[in-house]
């Protein structure tokens, strides 16, 4: 079951690996609408997987009406369509919504990307993760440290397995079919600028404050912006009030307006230019764990607008450093990172594109 975009990107290598293996059925169930914005037409190809046979149509902004409508739905297509196992992916509020009704059935559950936290109960997600972890039977996790947590955590019959980062299955899968965007872009010689997080979003002073600072920083490095939704309007509106006190001005891949400037603001990418684009990048700005996690993979420099990742493999072996929402942190870490002194890195234990095989030999065997 998936409940989101980025699921579809962990789900893909799954569907390949229970393809190949004999005498196996599978159906993908998504949560949202069919019609979603965020799904574009593209990407189901691109990840070379089928669309979703059955949508929910579950579309609101309200948690506790996702989790009660996505439990109502998902109770109905179990009294029609028996499972063995009900495989889950991270931690949304839908996810959480199927793990309850999987568990109340008496149907095996299986959660994968297992054992991450936060250890913040403010946050929506890290109460999710708590719910969907103790009620699962497979745990799923990629590394030692979420291996460690779940295996602490996990309820009586369950059981845990460090199968590694399924993300990496999809980047090596796609590695020869990256294609370049459109953009006047040479390898190694512009950073890649992602955003999305709510509480950065939600306070433009201090987002203010760190665009300023990316930009002094990276000199004359262009700062590419692949951006979606509010987070585009928010930052273009940013960078568009900077241009005027000639900070930096903005240029708009979109059907607006467009000029040379060092920030290049892209309304969407499709799924293999997005990652052609991370993938041969100099650096990536981001407060997104699924970039940080393929920045490793590409052995990419990588600052997270964040005091925390969930994988923590990505700070102390790969390429990551956490920045919080520190300007001056910030500033620092894009200087290094255009000067070309980052860190040494390496790829994680079991990180090599065979975590979907792992899981559907241990689901198969138990």
């Amino acid at each position: 079951m998936a409940g989101a975009r980025p699921n579809f990107v962990k789900v893909a290598p799954l569907i390949r690996a229970i393809e190949k293996a004999e005498g196996t059925e599978y159906e993908l169930v998504y949560t949202g609408c069919e019609n979603d914005p965020t799904l574009e037409p593209s990407l189901f190809d691109d990840l070379q997987m089928p669309r979703p046979s059955v949508f929910f149509g579950v579309d609101s902004i309200s948690l506790n009406e996702i989790t009660s409508r996505v439990m109502a739905h998902f109770d109905d297509y179990l009294d029609h369509n028996p499972a063995d196992v009900v495989v889950v992916v991270d931690d949304l509020a839908s996810t959480m919504a199927a793990a309850i009704v999987t568990k109340k059935r008496g149907i095996k559950l299986a959660h994968l990307v297992a054992g991450t936290r936060s250890f913040d109960m403010n946050m929506p997600k890290e109460v999710n993760r708590l719910v969907i972890d103790a009620l699962s039977d497979y745990l799923f996790t990629a590394g030692i440290k979420s291996n460690s947590v779940a295996s602490r955590e996990q309820a009586e019959g369950s059981n845990t397995y460090m199968v590694g980062n399924i993300l990496m299955d999809t980047l090596r899968f796609n590695h020869q079919r990256l294609q370049k965007p459109a953009l006047d872009i040479e390898p190694d010689n512009y950073l890649v600028f992602t955003l999305n997080r709510k509480a950065l979003l939600a306070d433009e002073e201090k987002l203010t404050m760190m665009i300023e600072a990316m930009a002094e920083a990276a000199a004359e490095t262009p700062i590419i912006a692949p951006l979606r939704g509010k987070a585009f309007e928010i930052v273009n509106r940013i960078i568009t009030s900077k241009a005027a006190a000639n900070s930096c001005v903005p240029s708009v891949a979109s059907d607006q307006r467009s000029s040379a400037s060092l920030f290049t603001l892209h309304s969407s990418l499709p799924y293999l230019e997005f990652g052609w684009l991370t993938a041969n990048a100099k650096g990536i700005i981001t407060d997104s764990g699924n970039v940080a996690e393929e920045a490793t993979f590409n052995g990419v420099p990588c600052i997270t607008l964040n005091s925390y990742t969930e994988h923590q493999e990505t700070v102390s072996i790969g390429s990551n450093v956490l920045v919080g929402e520190d300007p001056q942190r910030l500033r620092e870490e894009v200087a290094r990172m255009v000067s070309g002194q980052w860190k040494r890195c390496a790829l994680p234990d079991r990180w090599d594109g065979r975590t979907a095989e792992r899981i559907v030999k241990i689901l198969l065997e138990r």
